[in-house]
């Protein structure tokens, strides 16, 4: 139940890594629920999707609505971004963390929640609190346990493995036989001239970019 802050640039796997610690946890079978801060372009929507609102609470609010909290309780929420959280938000959710309720917008009452958060950024959050632009206690609340994914410049050694993988995978959806390994299971038909070049390249969107180039080779 340990609150999870997972670091690393953009495109290293912080959603996967996530949604694999939620399917390895006590609560993965009950609801697993993402929102990015980056997503919401006025505050009141961000503050909506994770806490919920009341009717009337801001313009265009017509009915209640349930944040992703309060959907998921007894399951796991995945908050990406967070380094992009607004103030208010930070509020609400260093409250959740400490209490573990949470009250919609323009609500009266306290909700309990039973939720396991985890978080991920591609920001410098110390670099945030010293700007004064992060909480300093949810920073602490948040980072109960850190996982920090390399780029993929810093781990060519697994090019070989995802190069296999991605093929596996655009083989299946794109109804191809692209041949890489043999029935003995080694991967010999992955030419060592096409790994030296992709070891070669720096790779500024990671595994993101990498799986693009695949599917378009």
């Amino acid at each position: 139940n340990a609150t999870i802050l997972i670091r690393g640039e953009s495109g290293v796997g912080k959603g996967l890594i996530a949604r694999a610690i939620r399917d390895k946890s006590n609560r993965r079978n009950n609801k697993y629920i993402t929102k990015s801060c980056t997503d919401f372009s006025r505050e009141n929507i961000l503050i909506s999707e994770l806490f919920g609102h009341e009717k009337g609470a801001f313009t265009g609010a017509e009915n209640v609505h349930k944040g992703i909290f309060e959907e998921a309780s007894g399951g796991t929420v995945f908050i990406d971004e967070i380094g992009d959280a607004t103030s208010e938000a930070q509020g609400s959710l260093l409250r959740v963390l400490e209490e573990k309720v949470i009250r919609r917008m323009k609500g009266s009452s306290d909700i309990n929640v039973d939720v396991r958060v985890i978080t991920a950024t591609n920001k410098n959050l110390e670099e945030l609190i010293r700007a004064g632009e992060f909480r300093e206690d949810l920073f602490h609340r948040l980072n109960q346990y850190t996982i920090k994914l390399p780029t993929l410049e810093e781990r060519t050694a697994d090019i070989p493995e995802l190069l296999a993988c991605f093929i596996r995978k655009f083989n299946k959806e794109d109804s191809k036989n692209i041949l890489i390994e043999t029935k003995e299971g080694e991967k010999d038909c992955l030419r060592q001239d096409v790994l030296e070049l992709l070891r070669g390249y720096d790779w500024p969107g990671n595994i993101r970019e990498f799986e693009n180039a695949v599917r378009t080779a």
